[in-house]
């Protein structure tokens, strides 16, 4: 039987998945939101682990067959407690309470706090939704990003039950924006009777001060400071004189390397500091497509990786990297490009042993290496070899996501900066 094709779905893609996967949106209005997808396909990450498998034949019903959990990182905006299946919630909610649903698209303010009593107390609805719709996505620069989005309309929920007596329940909605369907549909997913999003009961004049804000240091600085000495208050808050990092992770697949380094990105990102993560999977897909799996293309794939992250570093910015780089001459070039950048540099070793990376493979890529499909596979037909000048060593097997970051941005927080 010839295996289906795979497609590896974007972080937008990966959010419209997840919609169907927890009834949010029906099969046909995913399959619609992937133009060119195979008749029968396996959607997989960037790391493609299979999530699940998409049946669209004419004349039949689309089916969507769940194989793998989706990944999950660290962040409010992965709390279980919030981040739950629209079946789920749903099924929560008491039949025929007329639930009111609260979207919360901006950080609110105090106009949004005042509607959502108003609102409520008008429909005297027994439970209200918030829902918080956020993506995979790296946030624009100085934008408020999921984890503190999130944050916010827990916030609000706690006013807001403070002040009603409805049930209020926060729930995060994976959304990436439009796939054949709208935040209020969504919304109606989920077991709201009827949806508000209250950005749109923000009046003119708090939209005008919200965005003036960034106006409002400027004029300021300069009310307090001459021309010249402005320029240099400016400089310095925006990080202009800050030294770049490039925080190279390598280990075994399977090791936790790329979800510590997505962890870590996000939460860095979270802070406003300028991050890029360049994951070895991703790489692969766009910087490296074409190459092999032999040393030369391996040592290839790591310094293109180490190449655009010194460029990262040597403008300011923080690039995380997550390769495997196998070899310890690979590694050494890409510390030198940092370095040669004027960039810091963090070697970080995921140590998670063998044993532990091949039990818990969720691609079934150990087993396909060692029954001889899968040539010159690093740890089993190809070598490892283990850094012997890493700035840190974190065994992912014993050492939690949350942990390992907290480790990271302590030695972060231990860098020059400048």
């Amino acid at each position: 039987m010839t295996d289906p094709a795979a497609r590896v779905l974007s972080d937008d893609e990966l959010d419209h998945l997840e919609l169907a996967l927890g009834g949010a949106i029906p099969v046909p209005v995913l399959a619609a939101a992937l133009p060119g997808v195979p008749a029968d396909a396996v959607l997989t990450d960037a790391e493609n682990t299979p999530l699940a498998r998409l049946t669209t034949r004419p004349g039949e019903p689309d089916v969507l067959e769940p194989l793998k959990p989706v990944a999950t990182a660290i962040g409010p905006q992965w709390d279980a407690a919030v981040r739950r299946p629209a079946r789920d919630v749903r099924a929560a909610l008491e039949a025929g309470t007329g639930s009111l649903g609260l979207v919360v698209t901006e950080v609110p303010t105090r106009d949004e706090l005042d509607a959502a009593v108003a609102l409520v107390s008008a429909g005297r609805p027994r439970a209200v939704l918030v829902l918080v719709p956020v993506a995979r996505r790296t946030p624009e620069p100085g934008a408020v990003g999921a984890p503190g989005l999130v944050r916010a309309a827990l916030g609000l929920a706690d006013l807001l039950s403070e002040q009603v007596e409805a049930q209020v329940t926060t729930v995060v909605v994976p959304w990436s924006g439009p796939a054949g369907t709208t935040l209020e549909e969504v919304a109606t997913a989920y077991g709201a009777a009827r949806a508000e999003t209250l950005a749109a009961h923000r009046s003119v004049a708090t939209a005008e001060r919200v965005a003036a804000l960034p106006r409002v240091r400027e004029e300021a600085v300069r009310a307090l400071y001459p021309p010249t000495s402005a320029v240099e208050v400016d400089r310095a808050a925006s990080g202009a004189n800050a030294r770049g990092a490039v925080l190279f992770f390598t280990g075994l697949s399977g090791s936790g390397k790329s979800t510590v380094a997505r962890a870590l990105a996000a939460e860095l990102n979270d802070d406003g500091l300028v991050t890029t993560l360049l994951d070895g999977d991703e790489v692969r897909h766009h910087l490296s497509k074409g190459l092999g799996f032999d040393r030369e293309s391996r040592e290839t794939n790591v310094e293109r990786i180490g190449y655009v992250a010194a460029l990262v570093a040597k403008h300011g910015g923080i690039a995380v990297a997550a390769p495997i780089a196998p070899f310890a001459a690979g590694r050494a070039r890409v510390r030198a490009l940092a370095e040669e950048a004027g960039a810091q540099f963090v070697l970080v070793h995921i140590s998670t042993p063998l044993e532990v990376c091949e039990a818990r493979d969720r691609k079934g890529l150990y087993a396909k290496a060692r029954a001889g499909e899968i040539p010159e596979f690093t740890g089993i037909s190809s070598p490892y070899e283990e850094p012997v000048d890493a700035d840190l060593v974190i065994d992912a097997s014993v050492v939690s996501v949350a942990d390992a970051v907290a480790t990271l941005r302590a030695a972060m927080a231990a860098l020059p900066h400048r």
